[in-house]
């Protein structure tokens, strides 16, 4: 089976509720959707999401211009992944180029898994099962972060995990209590600081949240900061969480040879799509490191259930209303059982309806 051809599509969605973080408000999801044909009939699908609309239209025609240089080669996500990497070695693998690179990767690898009738889990070597998930909660403030975090935990999710980094410590531990409140004791808690501390406030403000029970402190200071975060994790008694801002699965060995341990959280956009992802796993497999997602759920779930040491699964409802199908989410356990390929196809008559 080869590769045929490219469809390219932009879409901005709009989302159900903006999404605050510490650095400015998410109010749509711009989207690059690939569908990469065979010459079979085959097709694999992928989501590319650009954070910001500036970054829509370059990203989409990069992932055109790329279509020369693997339509007729065969079927093979990894090689072609090699291939693309190399190919861009001195231009850089980061930023769009390793976006682009990544939702080719993704499609192909779904193109694979449906060519073969089988769940990308399954091509991976998996069984299915059951993934517990956390709610994202945005930079909402006391009240409206205990409100959504009880709207997660009546719908059975495991677990909320709320942005923080407030202008003062006390409002960041009123946030954390409300939801606790909210939740109850048996919803899991965790904290999102999106990159805003330096290293000396991160030092202050972790040491008093130690008290709060969270499950993990994300991103306390800047994310490629791989020796102040290793620092702080050393003195902290809650563990802390950082990948999704790192780019491949050289990123991820910098940061575990820096001595980073307890948890991370691949973008599977940013990492390198499948191929990147499951490199990344085996990483974290030898070093006893338990793996979480970043955002794209429905390919998340199939990787952490090919993951050794998975642990939770970030769910996010922003990009369902292109989908014919979103992830199956019931009582907060990702249901990946009887999905073809990646879960990823698209809803074109609701693409029609966003296309940008």
């Amino acid at each position: 089976m080869k590769i045929a051809s490219f469809r390219v599509r932009c879409v901005n969605v709009t989302m159900r509720e903006p999404h605050r973080t510490a650095s400015g408000v998410i109010s749509a999801s711009p989207l690059v959707l690939l569908d990469v044909q065979t010459d079979e009939g085959v097709e694999g699908h992928s989501i590319v999401f650009t954070y910001t609309p500036a970054a829509l239209k370059p990203t989409a025609e990069l992932i055109r211009n790329l279509e020369p240089l693997v339509a007729g080669q065969p079927l093979a996500p990894a090689s072609i992944f090699e291939q693309l990497n190399a190919r861009f070695r001195l231009l850089g693998t980061q930023g769009l180029v390793g976006m682009a690179v990544a939702g080719i990767d993704m499609a192909l690898w779904d193109a694979q898994a449906r060519a073969h009738g089988v769940a990308l889990h399954t091509l991976l070597g998996a069984r299915a099962r059951a993934m517990p998930c956390y709610g994202g909660i945005g930079y909402d403030g006391e009240h409206d972060s205990a409100l959504a975090a009880e709207r997660w935990a009546k719908q059975g999710f495991k677990g909320v995990k709320a942005k923080i980094g407030y202008p003062t410590l006390a409002e960041d531990i009123a946030v954390i209590r409300a939801m606790r409140r909210a939740t109850g004791p048996g919803v899991a808690i965790m904290a999102d600081y999106n990159q805003s501390l330096s290293p000396v406030e991160a030092r202050a403000r972790i040491a008093a949240l130690d008290a709060e029970g969270l499950t993990w402190i994300e991103e306390p200071v800047l994310a490629h900061d791989y020796a102040a975060f290793v620092a702080l994790a050393r003195e902290a008694k809650t563990p802390l969480q950082a990948g999704e801002n790192w780019w491949g699965p050289l990123d991820f060995r910098h940061a575990f040879d820096a001595g980073v341990r307890e948890h991370v959280m691949p973008d599977v956009m940013k990492c390198g799509g499948v191929t990147g992802w499951m490199s990344i796993s085996a990483m974290a497999q030898a070093r006893g490191t338990a793996v979480s997602n970043h955002l794209w759920p429905e390919i998340s779930a199939q990787l952490l259930v090919a993951s050794p040491t998975a642990r939770w699964l970030e769910y996010a409802d922003w990009w369902n209303p292109v989908l014919k199908q979103p992830l199956a989410v019931r009582e907060g356990m990702a249901d990946v059982e009887g999905t073809l390929g990646s879960g990823v196809e698209f809803d074109d008559a609701a693409v029609e309806r966003y296309l940008a």
